[in-house]
């Protein structure tokens, strides 16, 4: 038995040696960025090499079982070091991720602001967890699930393919699409498209789907674009960019005309101003997975039109803004709101003499009461942060909150309960 023990732990470290080696080797790879799509290919084989000596390491141990009190049947947050799924041996870092948002000011020079009209949105809220989405379709495999560090429904991609809202978007030369990603692992890669093609033949051009798009890869130290129309490319390049992949990062893409612009967080990863093929109507939007990558997605948000802050508050004195946003039930402003709060701010210290009412407004879920007082908070937060973070003056601003009882939409769906979620400002 003693020479089982010797034999298993001398297995076990020459493991880790190796597998420390090849994450040394791969982290200096990284230093020098990526130079080319052979490089990027080489760097995907590694990572392959890098999950199955780790898996194997694993496979030394026997897993945590549930004690009295967890929940054996709960999703796990591949984040949280301490999920008995992704627990690792004391040669592998492990990252907790950020409790709560990072502060507005972390979002200073994120100057993104999201479309006027959305067309488009799931939280994912209306499925049942376990299930694939009822609004999405792939050729692949995935469920709707819940994590521990992170509120609300995500939709983890659990096999290779194409996943994509099944419907025809009707976006506009303007617009921009957002959602929130925890990519599960260090060594990831998650494609994303924006596509000009037919809803009803998704899977037209394959790798280069449809007539024309535009395709970013983000990995966990580079992200790749490139640009195509008729089945060929027509520009690529790539912005080195360190990710952590077990923490939630927000991707923002902002779509005016031609120009695109791409933002990780509160960092602007990419802006070209002829990015996007002329001449095409962008209606189609998709993830694409290949390798190891089993990503969570949440909150995925289409909008159109650029909005027209100053004629609405100033001239036509009401302003309804669905830039400002909050988690599920809370009524702290997210920092991903800067830009469209910037852009308000902006507006009211160069007229100094227009006083505004702002309104909170929620969906119906939940109950009445609660939803009043969560809108006038979500006011009042508003105004504590154009006060503090823009220097607004306070004496300007009134709060109140309208709960549900003003609804735009009925709130039956995704994208009419996300219409009714707003907040208003209303010119004195």
């Amino acid at each position: 038995m003693k020479k089982l023990l010797w034999l298993l732990l001398f297995v076990y470290f020459f493991s880790v040696t190796n597998l420390n080696a090849q994450i040394e080797n791969v982290g200096k790879k990284a230093e020098r960025g990526t130079e080319n799509r052979v490089n990027r290919n080489i760097d995907q084989g590694i990572d392959k090499g890098l999950n199955s000596i780790e898996k194997g390491v694993k496979g030394l141990f026997k897993k945590k079982k549930p004690t009295e009190g967890e929940n054996s049947d709960a999703k796990q947050d591949p984040a949280n070091p301490q999920d008995p799924e992704t627990t690792t041996t004391t040669t592998t870092t492990t990252t907790t991720p950020q409790s709560g948002n990072p502060s507005l000011q972390a979002y200073s020079k994120f100057d993104f602001i999201a479309g006027e009209k959305i067309i488009f949105f799931d939280d994912f809220s209306q499925d049942k967890v376990g299930d694939f989405p009822a609004l999405w379709f792939s050729n692949g495999s995935g469920e709707v699930v819940t994590l521990n560090n992170y509120p609300g429904n995500w939709l983890q991609i659990t096999a290779n393919g194409c996943y994509y809202p099944e419907r025809d978007l009707q976006t506009t030369d303007n617009f921009t699409v957002e959602f929130d990603l925890i990519p599960g692992s260090e060594n990831f890669e998650v494609g994303f498209f924006l596509v000009a093609g037919d809803i009803k033949n998704p899977m037209e051009g394959g790798a280069i789907p449809g007539k024309a798009g535009v395709k970013t890869n983000i990995t966990g130290y580079t992200t790749y674009f490139s640009s195509y129309f008729n089945g060929a490319y027509a520009l690529d390049g790539n912005k080195d960019i360190i990710l952590k992949g077990t923490e939630k990062m927000h991707l923002s893409y902002w779509v005016q005309k031609q120009r695109l612009r791409i933002y990780i967080n509160e960092t602007k990863v990419i802006d070209s101003p002829r990015l996007m093929p002329a001449g095409y109507k962008y209606n189609m939007l998709r993830f694409e997975m290949g390798g190891e990558t089993k990503p969570y997605i949440a909150n995925f948000r289409v909008a159109a039109g650029l909005p027209d802050t100053r004629n609405k508050l100033i001239t036509e004195g009401k302003l309804v803004t669905y830039g400002i946003y909050f988690d599920v039930n809370k009524d702290v402003v997210k920092p991903e709101s800067y830009g469209t709060l910037k852009e308000i701010a902006g507006i009211l210290n160069e007229v100094p003499d227009v006083r505004v009412k702002i309104f909170g407004h929620t969906d119906s879920d939940g109950d009445d009461a609660k939803n009043m007082d969560l809108s006038k908070r979500r006011a009042a937060s508003v105004k504590a942060e154009l006060t503090k973070s823009f220097g607004v003056n306070a004496d300007r601003l009134e709060t109140d909150g309208l709960g549900e009882s003003k609804p735009v939409a009925p709130n039956d769906t995704p994208v009419n309960k996300a219409l009714n979620r707003r907040v208003e400002f209303i010119k004195l």
